[in-house]
């Protein structure tokens, strides 16, 4: 079914990024949608990329791109250690690998292939394990680990040291790293040699460095959560596929946080008038200010000492 929309903007924009914005594709989806001839604005066949949508215009989707764009798929995959997530080096087994018939948790319309375009929306490194979405998806991309995304991921950490409060307190705010300081994170003791990390901010390694300056050894990174996308029951090494309310909810949620952002203009900082300087008054309380003066009232500022009387014998 064809999707329909009238822009009610009061200044033109580009239909790439409104599409983008309204949670209908990414951007680059956009693109490749005009390219295809499958997006009109009041009946005409958008041509240009660049085309600027103004306000009233109504733009519409042709069944095929709704139908292209629902057709994107997206995984939950519980990714043993000894698989990358991102780009394989020589040797190293990516884990879209992983994706098959024989692993497949459940049902799915699809199975990807060795040439799937699934890209992972975040990293776990290697010797890491747990949670790992892998999508088609720009729109979800973009909500996750997009440039105003903060959702939430949650790692139960295995580490080799000693756990006190004060290394928890410093893993919970207090720790730099790259010359910038860390997001506040939530890190609880779990028992034994276990912490819970709830995190919004994915930096390389982040966790196994912050664990390294509180001198503490990760020997086990297990990622459970992402937003509320839970890694529930599914075994190690098996996938399923994501459900609407699993991406809508994604995707809801950055819209909310995102809308809950100051306002860059109204939230510009603008300093305190400098306080008047206080008005000397006249008279006696004026001169008692003044610490030059003598009980007389008169100024010692341009005194100038008489001369000694000469003695006598003295020149």
């Amino acid at each position: 079914m064809a999707w329909t929309k009238t822009y009610d903007g009061e200044e033109p924009q580009r239909i790439n990024k409104w599409l983008g914005q309204s949670g209908v594709c990414s951007r680059r989806e956009a693109e490749g949608l005009v390219e295809q001839g499958l997006i009109s604005i009041d009946g005409v066949k958008v041509t240009e990329p660049g085309r600027k949508i103004e306000k009233g215009e109504t733009l519409t989707l042709a069944d095929a791109a709704t139908d292209k764009l629902a057709s994107a798929m997206s995984v939950i995959l519980n990714k043993p250690i000894d698989y990358v997530s991102a780009h394989p080096n020589e040797g190293e087994v990516p884990a879209v690998r992983l994706l098959t018939k024989a692993n497949l948790s459940g049902q799915s319309e699809t199975i990807p292939d060795r040439d799937t375009r699934l890209a992972p929306v975040g990293r776990l490194d290697k010797d890491s394990r747990g949670l790992l979405i892998l999508t088609e998806d720009g729109v979800l991309t973009k909500a996750v680990i997009g440039p105003d995304a903060d959702s939430e991921k949650e790692y139960l950490v295995t580490v080799n040291g000693t756990i006190t409060h004060e290394k928890i307190r410093r893993l919970c705010h207090g720790l730099r790293m790259d010359g910038r300081a860390l997001k506040p994170a939530i890190v609880t003791h779990e028992g034994g040699q276990v912490l819970r990390f709830i995190l919004t901010e994915g930096r390389n390694r982040q966790i196994r460095r912050m664990a390294e300056l509180v001198q503490l050894h990760v020997v086990d990174l297990f990622r459970i959560r992402i937003g509320h996308v839970h890694i529930g029951e599914l075994p190690e090494g098996k996938w399923r596929t994501m459900t609407t309310h699993e991406r809508d909810g994604l995707i809801d949620k950055s819209k909310a946080d995102k809308s809950l952002k100051p306002d860059p203009i109204s939230s510009t900082f603008v300093p305190p008038e400098k306080p008047e300087k206080p008005v000397r008054r006249q008279g006696t309380s004026a001169k008692k200010l003044d610490p030059y003066r003598n009980a007389d009232g008169y100024s010692k500022r341009n005194y100038k000492a008489k001369s000694r009387p000469k003695y006598p014998g003295t020149k």
